[in-house]
């Protein structure tokens, strides 16, 4: 009997291999619905100020603080979408997220006064919220246990990559300068959402009870860290099991650390090289597009890399990269002006590494280290982690600058390195379900895009 060969992969599929994409067949919908909802988050960050100060009377301040406080309001909702999660799945809850932002888009359209900036802001926060809180086991269900690391990195690319050219649009927008102009961009991002919303609730296999038998059993938290008296399997407890499981609050209290560390570039950089460091700021925009341009490109072939390697040992390096990126800011204040930016670019590079690297490990633990049933809780829990930091992170660190240009980076280093001991054993119960399912490697038959495959 001649042996059989499998048919070599295609020139696409080589392609997708060697830059560490994920196999992209049959996922199509999920794909695009990614792709709009960053393309109209990069459109909506640039120019929602300027929309409102264009189509309002109101100052930029009243703008501002409208558009802050309506965000804040978002802060507790986390807990409650992850009840929803539980009780309707990650694709309802993403779709929904899609259809919510887009009532807040249509009251952007017909907002003149600040409460209705707040509560417009609001809708349109708890609309994203829901759709990053939703994604990320949605992600998990389309992966399917394979290549996981990959998927949770492609997000990640699209998402920079989305943000990079929706920014460009809106300044494409913001240069025409006209009202009728700025309103046309909120309605395409009213159409892109409503389509991207479509896109996801019409995906196929991608409810939780349909995951049952399709893919990997996932990792529950280390028994001798569960709440006392809990059973494996039944469907016991809400939040109040989610606080006693100290494994999964070190993965929150590191995510902390790396909320922080993101928001560097948004709340210090600028600021600290043109007023401490003496630079111009063009070079503060050369070393931003130095760290979009790194993820965009070279997110995946990290995944790639991250895949064959334990989570833990991935977020012990991204918690020293971030150290020694905060360090070498912090040291740029004692150089000459002539090793500055040569510093600013090597500081960025470290910096950037430790991104690549801290995104998929963290979104993936924080999918499989949460009890299936109770999944929706672990990520409203999760969630707050991004919600609080984010909130925290720029008082906080402007207080800290204000105090001593180097204080802010001593913090930011403190946290980092303090860190690494919560990391510790994070996957150590990943390992043995992973042994205990082989099968989770082996994709199902059936395609989260519409059709089966025959």
């Amino acid at each position: 009997m001649m042996p059989q060969h499998s048919p070599a992969p295609s020139t696409w599929r080589r392609i997708q291999t060697a830059w560490g994409l994920p196999d992209l067949a049959g996922k199509g919908r999920f794909v695009t619905a990614n792709l709009i909802d960053s393309l109209g988050n990069g459109l909506v960050v640039a120019f929602t100020v300027v929309f409102f100060v264009k189509t309002t009377s109101l100052s930029l301040v009243a703008v501002g603080t409208a558009l802050t406080v309506g965000q804040l309001l978002v802060l507790p909702f986390p807990l409650f979408i992850g009840r929803l999660l539980d009780k309707y799945g990650p694709r309802t809850v993403v779709a929904a997220g899609n259809w919510i932002s887009v009532a807040g888009f249509i009251g952007f359209l017909f907002s003149h006064a600040a409460w209705q900036i707040v509560l417009w802001q609001f809708v349109v926060q708890l609309g994203s919220t829901a759709f990053w809180m939703g994604n990320s086991p949605l992600t998990v269900l389309v992966a399917r246990g394979v290549e996981r690391a990959r998927w949770f990195g492609f997000v990640r690319a699209l998402r920079n990559v989305g943000v990079g050219f929706g920014g460009a649009a809106s300044a494409v927008a913001l240069s025409i300068g006209t009202v009728a102009g700025l309103r046309a961009v909120m309605v395409i991002n009213v159409v892109t959402f409503a389509v991207a919303g479509w896109l996801v609730i019409t995906l196929r296999g991608a409810d939780t009870s349909e995951e049952v038998g399709a893919g990997p059993v996932e990792p529950k938290p280390a028994e001798p860290e569960q709440a006392a008296g809990e059973t494996t399997g039944q469907p016991s407890g809400g939040y109040r099991t989610v606080l006693k499981d100290t494994r999964y609050l070190r993965l929150v209290a590191t995510n902390i650390s790396f909320v922080f560390a993101s928001t560097v570039i948004t709340v210090l950089l600028a600021v600290y090289a043109v007023d401490n460091l003496d630079v111009g700021a063009w070079i503060v925009g050369v070393i931003v597009v130095l760290n979009a341009a790194m993820v965009a490109l070279l997110q995946t072939l990290a995944s790639r890399w991250i895949e064959a390697r334990r989570p833990v040992t991935v977020l012990v390096l991204a918690l020293l990269f971030n150290a020694a990126a905060f360090v070498v800011f912090g040291t740029l204040l004692v150089l000459p002006g002539w090793a500055v930016i040569a510093g600013l670019l090597i500081a960025m590079v470290l910096y950037t590494v430790a991104e690549m690297l801290s995104s998929p490990p963290t979104s993936e633990l924080s999918v499989v280290m949460a009890p299936e049933h109770l999944r929706g809780r672990y990520l409203g829990v999760y969630q707050l982690s991004w919600s609080v930091g984010g909130a925290v992170a720029p008082a906080l660190l402007t207080a800290l600058l204000e105090g001593g240009a180097a204080l802010p980076w001593v913090f930011l280093t403190a946290i980092s390195v303090l860190a690494v001991p919560l990391v510790l054993g994070l996957d150590r119960r990943s390992a043995a379900t992973s042994e205990a399912a082989p099968a989770g490697d082996v994709a199902p038959k059936e395609q989260l895009d519409g059709d089966p495959v025959g």
